[in-house]
């Protein structure tokens, strides 16, 4: 079973890259980040044709995640249970759902902007929601992950240069304590092999030449618990997909599982 996560950076923008990378890479799940749409104006035909099921949360112009499954989506949950409202509204940020023998999440964590902005204490916010929400399927025997843009490294080598973000939000302590929290409910970090470089990095800026100079972050995370964990074969970041013309920023971090 191929399960992989991605932020498209606008899944109207990426749609042709996206149907193509789904007829090529054999993904049975793909879990997405960034839509950028409403759910009415979600690809669900489009990918129905590929073979794909789909279930989305997304509203507008910002935010907004999504399932894609071949081997089933059963008992979705949208939205975070239990998550905090940003400006008095809750945003799409979380989708849930079970596809063949593994239960799924998509997230896509907040930024959180600057260190003393409100939407860093809402990421953090956000975060333990999250950790409430996934503990009891973390914690239990069936094979069970947590993916999407966490907008966090996890450590230090995870960016390119750690000079750089002195001060800044994705590096903070209080960041990476929440990130350890959730991996204390039973999950663990699949670190994925890079295919070119040292590092494998998820993220690229678009400005300055980030991807040619391999300027990048890892913050696309794949968390599983025991059985997830254990029954991964291969997992990798799919560089290519970030180069070209209309790529998006991040490439997709793709996980083969013998389940």
């Amino acid at each position: 079973m191929r399960i992989a996560t991605w932020n498209v950076n606008s899944i109207t923008a990426r749609l042709p890259r996206l149907l193509a990378w789904l007829e090529s890479s054999g993904t049975d799940v793909l879990c997405i980040q960034e839509t950028k749409c409403t759910a009415e104006q979600f690809p669900t035909e489009e990918l129905r044709a590929l073979g794909y099921e789909s279930v989305v949360n997304a509203t507008g112009r910002w935010n907004g995640v999504a399932l894609l499954s071949r081997v089933g989506l059963a008992d979705v949950v949208t939205g975070l249970p239990g998550g905090p409202e940003y400006d008095g509204a809750e945003e799409p940020r979380a989708i849930s759902a079970t596809c063949g023998p593994v239960r799924v999440w998509s997230v896509y964590v907040p930024n959180g902007r600057e260190v003393a902005h409100d939407h860093y204490a809402y990421k953090l916010r956000w975060l333990e929601a999250l950790k409430a929400a996934v503990a009891e399927d973390a914690a239990g025997e069936r094979p069970f992950a947590v993916l999407g843009d966490y907008n966090i490294a996890p450590t230090d080598e995870d960016v390119w240069d750690i000079g750089v973000f002195e001060g800044a939000t994705h590096v903070t302590e209080p960041e990476r304590a929440a990130l350890a929290g959730l991996r204390d409910t039973g999950l663990t970090d699949v670190v994925p092999r890079p295919l070119k470089y040292d590092h494998p990095f998820t993220y690229w800026d678009y400005r300055q030449l980030c991807f040619p100079k391999n300027k990048g972050m890892r913050i696309d995370l794949v968390y599983g618990n025991k059985p997830f964990a254990e029954a991964v074969s291969d997992s990798y970041v799919d560089r290519e997909e970030r180069k070209g013309k209309g790529a998006s920023d991040h490439a997709p971090v793709v996980v083969d599982l013998d389940v």
